[in-house]
C-alpha cells in the first residue's frame, strides 16, 4: 500500500513524503517507519495524527491512499490572532463580501 506523510516542522515549511507500507500497518508504525520523519519521533506523543483531516490514535490501521497529517500546537488562538490584526489595521479584514441577512435587493 501506498500512504502519503505530510507535516509542518515550522511556520511555512510543508513537507511530505510517501511510504509504502503493508496491508494492517498502524499510524504509529507508518510514522517511525519514515527516516525524514524521525527528528519528530520524541515529539510524536504531544502531536496531533490525523487522516484526511480527521484527527486518529496512532493505532488506526491505514488503507491505500490514506493522508497522514501531523498538526503542530497552535501557537495563537485564531480568534485572538484576527482581533490583533483589527486592532492594528482599525478596519474589518474581509475577504468576500456578504449581503446582510434579511435585506434584499430592490428587484427590477
Amino acid at each position: 500500500m501506498r500512504v502519503e506523510l505530510a507535516w509542518s516542522p515550522a511556520t511555512s515549511d510543508v513537507r511530505h513524503c510517501w511510504l509504502t507500507v503493508l496491508a494492517g500497518t498502524s499510524i504509529g508504525a507508518a510514522l517511525r517507519s519514515c527516516a525524514e520523519f524521525a527528528d519528530q519521533l520524541p515529539r510524536l506523543a504531544e502531536l496531533k495524527i490525523g487522516i484526511w483531516g480527521r484527527v486518529c490514535s496512532l493505532d488506526t490501521l491505514l488503507r491505500d491512499g490514506d493522508r497522514i497529517e501531523v498538526y503542530r500546537p497552535l501557537q495563537v488562538d485564531p480568534k485572538e490572532a484576527r482581533r490583533q490584526r483589527y486592532k492594528a489595521r482599525g478596519e474589518r479584514i474581509v475577504s468576500r463580501h456578504r449581503p446582510l441577512a434579511g435585506k434584499s435587493t430592490p428587484s427590477t
